[in-house]
């Protein structure tokens, strides 16, 4: 049950990367000064070699608040992604942390088994400390002001605004903005595919003919 459910994020997850790109109807809300972008082809996003893309036509037929929860949910979706992938690597190669994990479980144990069995392995009571932290982000998530659904272009769904070098607070804006956001959308839905590609190999072996 545990490798559907992840498969079905990771594939929700990629999918969402090319939801994001059909026109949608200006729309004003009353109470707030946000206003929803005109057209979804002002998110970032849409880059060579693929640009617009949207053969199926989802995004013309959902509300512009909508279309504002599915690039947030391809932006999670593509930081864990990202994240699980370099983790998988790291666990493939064998570097762990020293000691133990629990009483009974070591991390070098852990650094010996495939990424599923190492899960499979942590006491549930890790299992539920990692799954409740997650739960803690996505509730202090939900409640920025203004939601990610609402925030139209006064703020892109909750993003990390790069700086200008590592050594200045001053955020990048404009054409520099847009090419960082670019970057971290474009990386994270590799590392979507990226993840897919490990974890349908590790449950159907042979299915990626370039992994052993």
């Amino acid at each position: 049950m545990g490798r559907i459910v992840l498969a079905l994020l990771l594939a929700f997850g990629t999918a969402s990367a090319f939801l994001s790109k059909a026109p949608l109807p200006v729309a004003k809300r009353s109470g707030t000064s946000a206003m929803v972008m005109n057209t979804v082809k002002d998110m970032p996003g849409i880059t060579a070699p693929i640009g617009y893309f949207d053969p199926a036509g989802y995004s013309e037929t959902v509300s512009p608040e909508a279309m504002l929860w599915f690039r947030a949910a391809e932006l999670k979706h593509s930081r864990v992604a990202m994240l699980a992938f370099v983790g998988w690597c790291v666990n493939g190669l064998g570097v762990h942390f020293p000691g133990q994990l629990s009483s009974d479980v070591s991390f070098e144990s852990l650094s010996k088994m495939a990424p599923r069995d190492a899960w499979e392995a942590v006491p549930e009571q890790g299992k539920l400390q990692i799954i409740g932290t997650i739960a803690v982000m996505e509730t202090v998530c939900e409640f920025i002001k203004p939601h990610y659904t609402k925030a139209g272009t006064a703020s892109w769904p909750p993003m990390i605004t790069p700086r200008k070098d590592f050594f200045s607070w001053e955020p990048l804006t404009g054409a520099d903005l847009l090419t960082q956001q670019n970057k971290e959308l474009n990386n994270g839905r590799l590392a979507m595919i990226g993840m897919m590609g490990f974890s349908v190999a590790t449950i159907i072996p042979g299915s990626v003919p370039v992994l052993p």
